[in-house]
């Protein structure tokens, strides 16, 4: 009995040990936990952006990149869909993320907000139940011992998120103002034993923690300055929106932006995002955002390291670690060393750190500090941890760059196996109009966000008209043209239950369709109305089209005037510009009309003041115009019927159980509403997998009734903004350094692997406007090549430092490989050069001179070995071009 009293208390006071509570506040220069000030790394991953499966390798990538935090938002409407029905299941366990976190060694910031733009479908809900959920979130914390008080790893929350950015406070005039003091109150009458922060909220009260977001926060000051220096978004990259090119920020400007940030007092750092995920369902706001959320962030949407910007930072947050010490003890000393150049110093006892800044945006510059010459490249930072060697320049790279791929598959895979994708696909028309029991009659238009409660994507206006014999619209066989005008985002109208040919969903029409358009055309000729019957030969984005004149009253045929062009009439709201302004020339016949208006969401506004009253759908008016003398009739006060969503989403068909499915043997394709099943293996081995949707127009998509979120890869992006080289140098905006203009905003959509089952996975898709789905693929995530370019001038590996003397150690640049899956060794080196290489991976070319030397020697250094190293010197290489400084350039492949 004794021995087993010495085992209870032993365990007892082991787990008292594991839970230690620790007391986490603030002065004016840092967070202090346990009574030391800390610099602390955070970066942003959402929960629900990823799965349960992928959490530890995310967060242990995290740790590995050097990390401290891991931020989080807490998403609404996700847990709690409907008011006390609460949702923390799979996705959204909550709890099991952040113990996720706690058990690789990492902190939590969790930004409970409610509300969290986060180009989040409405940002989440509004104030209302705002103290019910936030207290719900606390105690679900407390209860499981999460905050840092309790022994957890929380160490702050956050109550709202950007009140006070863009002038959204004073919107709302005093009302404003009272509403941040109210959440303040609230947040800390909840005794979470941890601070609060309001990011960008400069009227934070006391003793709420004000902080910054944005590409640059190192010019920002709390407003007392009994605070700390704090920036809780570093955007990483910028969100991609369906029509949009893809936004790229180069690492050396990230880099750049956050050894400012430490160099003139910061202490507390996060990246939004470090790992960015995907919006699955119809999670994505905006509207219009896409479903990929990679955000060019260090880890990408698939969770591959995104090289070289992880290692590039890993590299900074080493650098940065090493002046911690110092960084905390004391204020920091700044002066000028020129035009644009400055070195900041903090120094304390025998500790001494530096940072030599050049924010010149032209012109590398060399400067003089403590009897030293530095050459400091234009638009960076050198960190100094000993006021004399240099550890890391933010412009020079020491970290390899990856070049990721998509493998193909093709769709019928296996041709052998009756489980490749493609190989049965079944199908069901989604009813066009009125089909459910629950349609509801109103007189007038109504708003569709209030009305859907965002239940579905889709609101059906249905109205049925009569036309008489002799009504103008139907005179000299003339056409009349349908106007709508929509708060958006897209539209679809349907007369006499067919599609009408041009509509304002990315433009899309039917192979082996046809329209009728009146034009007018100036010929030296009395007749200048004429009819012309389209039928696309090639689908959108530019559709060619076999065209035919008709003159209506002399029937006789003419050649087109190559002078004059014909405009095939689309549109489609956008990210800028949500409305849509619908006008298209539709038949009636004698007698009753059906006009059937498929409007649709792609998501909901997330951002700015009132954004809850931006509303969506078909706001009027509609009309019936007549082509020939101008009249009109407007219908929108008349009693229209609606219907919230879709016949197939009451039906269930998204799970693939129905048992409504049509099997035959020729497929319907590019037809609009049309709902398609097939079964397919999971793709061998363990990268990433994806869909590619080349070949669909519109729509959603499950597998194994899991949404992979919404499709739409006809929606391209224009062709002007973009650039092959991006200059890193200069500030950074969303609109610099865009890549992928003029081609699919999004083609790849991600199949998490713990989604699928080795075979017999189910496909479903609901196809808006029109698709092939025999061309769709699946794509397997991998790294292609792996590639160094490191100079003579480079700084020595980060990892070289000595950190028991506090001096480098001076070994020289040195370039590394390393083949980035277990098992996998350097296969072939695909390019190799010492000299003056130029270029970038993928695309190296020899400069003017040239080691012969340089290709056998990385051979034998690197092939057949899962690493290497190898220094850049003229030791190694031999000096091809004397007084010249020379780079060396790698690309490598690995199996």
């Amino acid at each position: 009995m004794r021995g087993t009293g010495f085992l209870l208390l032993l365990c007892w006071v082991l787990g008292v040990l594991a839970t230690t509570s620790a007391n986490v506040t603030y002065d004016h220069r840092a967070l202090v936990i346990d009574g030391k000030r800390r610099v602390l790394i955070s970066g942003s991953i959402h929960y629900p952006r990823s799965t349960p499966e992928m959490w530890p390798d995310l967060v242990k990538k995290s740790k590995d990149g050097g990390l401290d935090v891991i931020e989080t938002y807490v998403f609404w409407n996700l847990h709690e869909p409907v008011r006390n029905q609460y949702d923390f299941e799979g996705r959204k366990d909550l709890v099991k993320f952040v113990k996720t976190v706690a058990d690789a060694g990492l902190y939590v910031h969790l930004r409970i907000g409610p509300y969290v733009c986060a180009e989040w479908n409405y940002g989440s809900v509004s104030q209302a139940e705002m103290k019910r959920f936030t207290a719900k979130i606390v105690d679900m914390m407390k209860q499981e011992r999460l905050y840092a008080s309790q022994g957890g790893p929380i160490i702050l929350s956050q109550i709202e998120n950007e009140y006070g950015n863009g002038g959204i406070e004073s919107a709302y005039g005093p009302a404003g103002k009272s509403y941040v003091n109210w959440a303040a109150t609230m947040a800390v009458s909840l005794d979470t034993g941890v601070p609060w922060v309001m990011c960008q909220q400069p009227d934070a009260p006391d003793p709420i923690i004000n902080t910054c977001n944005g590409f640059y926060c190192d010019q920002f000051t709390p407003s007392s300055n009994k605070k700390p220096k704090m920036w809780t978004e570093n955007w990483s990259g910028w969100f991609l929106s369906f029509g949009g090119p893809a936004p790229h920020r180069p690492v050396e400007d990230l880099a750049f932006a956050v050894a400012r940030f430490f160099q003139l007092g910061g202490t507390f750092q996060n990246y939004y995002m470090y790992h960015g995920g995907t919006n699955f369902g119809r999670t994505t706001g905006g509207p219009f955002i896409s479903t990929s959320y990679d955000y060019d962030a260090p880890i990408d949407e698939y969770g591959i390291l995104r090289q070289p910007k992880w290692g590039h930072l890993k590299d900074v947050h080493q650098a940065v670690k090493l002046c911690e010490g110092a960084l905390v003890a004391t204020d920091p000393t700044v002066t000028s060393l020129g035009p644009n150049l400055e070195a900041t110093v903090y120094k304390t006892g025998s500790a001494c750190v530096a940072f030599l800044a050049n924010v010149d945006t032209q012109s590398d510059k060399t400067v003089n500090f403590n009897g030293n010459s530095y050459h400091l490249p234009a638009w960076s930072v050198s960190i100094l941890p000993d006021c004399k060697n240099v550890v890391l320049n933010t412009a020079k790279i020491n970290s390899a760059a990856m070049i990721p791929s998509f493998i193909l598959q093709s769709l019928t895979g296996n041709t052998d196996s009756s489980e490749a994708l493609g190989s049965d696909w079944s199908w069901i028309s989604e009813p066009v109009g009125i089909s459910k029991d629950d349609a509801f009659v109103k007189p007038g238009l109504l708003e569709q966000i209030n009305t859907t409660a965002d239940r579905s994507d889709y609101l059906w206006y249905s109205l049925s008209i009569n036309i008489k014999g002799d009504e103008p619209f139907l005179e000299d066989g003339s056409q009349t043209v349908l106007h709508v005008e929509s708060l958006g985002h897209a539209l679809h109208a349907f007369i006499n239950r067919k599609l009408a040919g041009c509509r304002a969903d990315g433009g899309h029409m039917s192979r082996g369709s046809s329209i009728l358009v009146s034009f007018v055309i100036v010929r030296e000729t009395n007749v200048t109305s004429w009819s012309i019957r389209l039928r696309p030969l090639i689908l959108p984005a530019n559709p060619k089209f076999d065209i035919s004149y008709e003159c209506k009253r002399c029937r006789t045929r003419i050649k087109p005037d190559p002078n004059k062009s014909v405009t095939y009439r689309s549109q489609k709201g956008s990210r800028d510009n949500a409305k849509v302004t619908l006008e298209i020339p539709i038949a009636l016949v004698p007698g009753k009309n059906k006009i059937d208006l498929l409007s649709l969401t792609v998501g909901l506004q997330n951002y700015g003041a009132f954004y809850d009253q931006t509303g969506a759908g078909i706001t009027g008016p509609v009309k019936l115009k007549g082509i020939k003398n101008g009249t009109s009739i407007d219908l929108s006060s008349q009693q229209w019927t609606y219907q919230i969503g879709l016949k197939g989403e009451e039906l269930g068909l998204p799970s693939g159980s129905s048992s409504q499915w049509v099997s035959q043997s020729t497929l319907p394709k590019n037809q609009a509403l049309t709902w398609y099943k097939t079964k397919f293996d999971a793709p061998a081995g363990s990268d990433p997998v994806a869909l590619d949707f080349t070949g669909m127009g519109k729509g959603e998509a499950w597998v194994n009734g899991e949404s992979i979120g919404r499709y739409w890869p006809t929606y391209v992006a224009s062709n002007s903004g973009c650039t092959d080289s991006c200059n890193y140098r200069g500030a950074y905006s969303a609109t610099k350094c865009l890549k992928n203009c003029g081609k699919p905003s999004q083609t790849l959509y991600h199949v998490p692997r713990s989604w699928l089952q080795p075979s017999g996975n189910t496909l479903v898709l609901f196809e808006e406007i029109g698709g092939n789905p025999t061309q769709i693929s699946l794509a397997t995530r991998q790294i292609a090549s792996m590639c160094s370019h490191v100079s003579e001038s480079h700084p020595s590996p980060i990892d070289t430092w000595n950190a028991d003397s506090g001096s480098g150690r001076n070994l020289g640049p040195i370039i590394s490989l390393e083949c980035p899956v277990p098992g996998q060794v350097i296969s072939s080196i695909k390019f190799a050069s010492f000299g003056t290489p130029h270029g970038t991976c993928g695309s190296f070319s020899h400069g003017q001179c040239s080691s012969r030397r340089a290709l056998s020697i990385v051979q034998k250094a690197c092939v057949g070995s899962r690493s290497c190293s190898i220094g850049v010197s003229v030791n190694t290489f031999g000096d091809p071009c004397v007084g010249v400084t020379k780079s060396l350039a790698v690309e490598a492949s690995c199996t």
